[in-house]
């Protein structure tokens, strides 16, 4: 039991990291201006599942915001084009913050879950000497 607690948790712990990686790449470049004949920087959203006939949770795969973004003038920007347009992601910077929040706190409960089953095992040893 103790040991299924620990690769139970361990799966959060990754699934939970992964988040965090994305969420931060998203914050890390929501000012990332582009010209308008590209892409705008394309946010990243980890995808989540049930382990299908184990425990635990796994990355399912990641899912894209849009390439189109926003338009911003900036005429100024040297990447702004005749209009003074540019191309920046389409990322809301108040929603990023309670995923890295949400995500923080999931990582923190699942190590929170190993250190106490390590402890719970290592108890059992000591019953056993």
């Amino acid at each position: 039991m103790t040991f299924d607690a620990i690769g139970i948790a361990s799966t959060g712990l990754t699934l939970h990291r992964k988040w965090l990686d994305a969420v931060s790449d998203n914050i890390a470049n929501v000012n990332t201006v582009k010209p308008t004949d590209g892409e705008a920087f394309r946010a990243r959203y980890v995808v989540a599942q049930e382990g299908a006939g184990t425990s635990g949770v796994y990355v399912q795969g990641v899912a894209y915001g849009s390439a189109e973004g926003r338009l911003v003038y900036a005429p100024d920007n040297p990447l702004a084009d005749k209009d003074g347009m540019v191309r920046m992601p389409d990322i809301d910077l108040a929603s990023q913050m309670g995923q890295l929040i949400m995500a923080q706190r999931g990582y923190q409960a699942n190590a929170a879950v190993v250190d106490r089953a390590k402890t719970t095992y290592e108890a059992a040893l000591q019953i056993g000497r």
